[in-house]
């Protein structure tokens, strides 16, 4: 009751935005607007096998950019279609601090995928890091936030729900027997890398080389699941992979909140 009653009060004071509009959400409680909730392009069937982009026809299982690139992690799945909506969006959280738009991006994943992630069954969720000094100017991390926050929502989902979240879902207490850790130092951003729009897969790659580093990995480590905003050609993910799977893990799937137009 008094959690409800502070939760209450902090809207009073600090009302939430809409993740898409900026505005205030109506109605009081929700996190996102009905309307723009609407406009979102949610990730639909058929899918990719491996990266679980959209496809537009179900006759392949495979998207063109992992038939023609090799990919060592096992599969991952994204939310939305990287768009006209969802990437004003990304930039906001990433840029203007709008961390509060991740409460609703990371409900709606759990909503659609709790039980896909209970199958991968992974050790720990490791965000996908960020070199120092941009943390320095962010404040923070992004995907760091929102892998804790699908890890604090796995304690109390019991199973998936055909309805996305528009009101936020309370969270139960945590339990070191029910919750999956996040590790945010597993890996570790040592290379500060050139912009990446303008590189082809093979040089984002390439530019990606050398990137990242291990951490120190808890005893027992044998599966990860990583976490990141926009998968786009599958570089980051592929090299964080590697990394890991040269440091003894043996799978590594992925989780975004949006990944690169229909294939």
């Amino acid at each position: 009751m008094l959690k409800k009653l502070l939760s209450r009060f902090t809207d009073l004071l600090f009302p939430r935005r809409c993740p898409v509009c900026g505005d205030v959400v109506l109605p009081q409680g929700h996190l996102i607007c009905p309307e723009c909730f609407k406009k979102l392009s949610f990730v639909r069937q058929p899918t990719c096998r491996r990266c679980g982009a959209e496809l537009s026809s179900d006759t392949v299982e495979y998207c063109y950019d992992c038939t023609k690139n090799h990919r060592t992690f096992e599969y991952g799945m994204a939310l939305l279609n990287y768009d006209e909506v969802s990437a004003p969006s990304m930039v906001k959280i990433k840029y203007k601090n709008k961390r509060e738009y991740l409460d609703f991006y990371g409900q709606a994943i759990l909503v659609r995928f709790a039980s896909q992630i209970r199958a991968m069954n992974p050790d720990c969720i490791v965000p996908i890091p960020i070199h120092s000094s941009r943390r320095r100017i962010r404040g923070f991390n992004q995907a760091e936030v929102l892998a804790k926050i699908l890890s604090r929502g796995l304690i109390s989902q019991s199973d998936t729900s055909s309805r996305f979240p528009l009101k936020s879902m309370a969270y139960s207490a945590p339990s070191d027997s029910m919750t999956i850790p996040v590790y945010p130092k597993l890996l570790i951003r040592n290379k500060k890398t050139i912009p990446q729009k303008q590189l082809s897969p093979a040089e984002r790659l390439k530019n990606l080389e050398q990137a990242f580093s291990i951490g120190k990995i808890p005893p027992g480590i044998k599966s990860v699941l990583l976490i990141d905003d926009i998968y786009t050609t599958g570089a980051t993910i592929e090299a964080c992979t590697r990394v890991l799977k040269k440091a003894g893990i043996e799978k590594v799937y992925f989780i975004s909140i949006c990944i690169g137009g229909k294939q």
